[in-house]
């Protein structure tokens, strides 16, 4: 022990000590990759190399979809902040302060209005981000808006779901948002206007079950988690081993559960191509761009 390392060192370090943020680097859930934060955003927040697709923020996917910076985001009604007072580790009011502080999203579900690819349309996301998605009044309350502003625009509506299901802090009244968001869905399809649903990893849960699975036609990223109950519940429930890639969106694209598994670079073109099919609009650059387009037979059927 002496003054040299106990003293001159430590203040060495701290006078040339460099201060790294936490999310300059990103690892691959898949391979163990660390690659640049600011490469993989650039990237769509896909890896490259092992293509693995990660979580993409509200506000990036807006911005990916639209055509430029001139898109409306549409505001959607307030509603109670916490109806039942919950409380568990955390106040709800508190849990909700922060998640508004990490999105700066009102909620977990953010609405936009604008052109993709010239077509003017409505564009819903969902952000895991603000508490896992999960839907909650106000959630419900944007896709509801979501639904109405295109039927008032006479816009298709295309919406991107990610969740871990209904939000348990707000009970029935998170409950009911299931029926809500259906008969909003109902009101689409009775005014004659295509509802698209892009299914993102994950999208579970009560989401599952109401307006995520009532589109038109069914697109879902690559690797994408889809189901109600988790895998592991379901083993321990039939008390059966499941098959491999089971509830990934590959799987159900072969079992016919989701109609398309398109990479999020092409994500753009591909829900442009459906918009305009099914809104009988001329495909930018020529008919045969529509002719030459990937797309299911339900939907040319409907």
């Amino acid at each position: 022990m002496n003054w040299i390392s106990d003293v001159v060192r430590p203040r060495i370090k701290t006078l040339f000590k460099r201060e790294v943020p936490e999310n300059l680097w990103i690892k691959c859930p898949e391979t163990g990759q660390m690659v640049f934060h600011k490469e993989v955003e650039a990237n769509q927040f896909v890896i490259p190399g092992s293509d693995f697709h990660m979580r993409m923020p509200a506000l990036a996917r807006m911005k990916a979809m639209f055509d430029n910076e001139t898109w409306e985001e549409i505001p959607f009604p307030e509603v109670p902040l916490d109806p039942l007072r919950f409380r568990d580790e955390k106040r709800y009011v508190d849990r909700l302060r922060d998640a508004k502080a990490k999105t700066g999203a009102v909620d977990a579900v953010r609405v936009g209005f604008g052109p993709v690819e010239g077509l003017d349309t409505v564009i819903a996301v969902q952000d895991f981000e603000f508490m896992g998605g999960s839907l909650g009044m106000a959630a419900g309350e944007a896709v509801i808006t979501a639904l109405e502003t295109a039927i008032a625009r006479r816009a298709p509506c295309v919406l991107f779901a990610a969740s871990g299901g209904a939000r348990m802090q707000e009970g029935m009244f998170s409950l009911m948002q299931m029926p809500r968001t259906t008969v909003a869905v109902r009101h689409m399809r009775e005014a004659r206007l295509p509802y698209i649903v892009v299914l993102t990893n994950p999208t579970t849960g009560g989401v599952t079950a109401s307006y995520a699975m009532l589109g038109d036609v069914h697109i879902a990223e690559p690797g994408a988690l889809i189901g109600f109950a988790g895998p592991r519940v379901i083993e321990q429930t039939i008390r059966e081993k499941l098959p491999p890639g089971f509830q990934r969106a590959e799987y159900l694209k072969e079992h016919g559960m989701v109609d398309m598994v398109v990479h999020r670079h092409d994500m753009k073109a591909t829900v442009a191509r459906l918009c305009r099919l099914l809104t009988r609009r001329p495909a930018t650059g020529g008919a045969e761009i529509a002719a030459r387009a990937d797309v299911p037979d339900a939907a040319v059927a409907g």
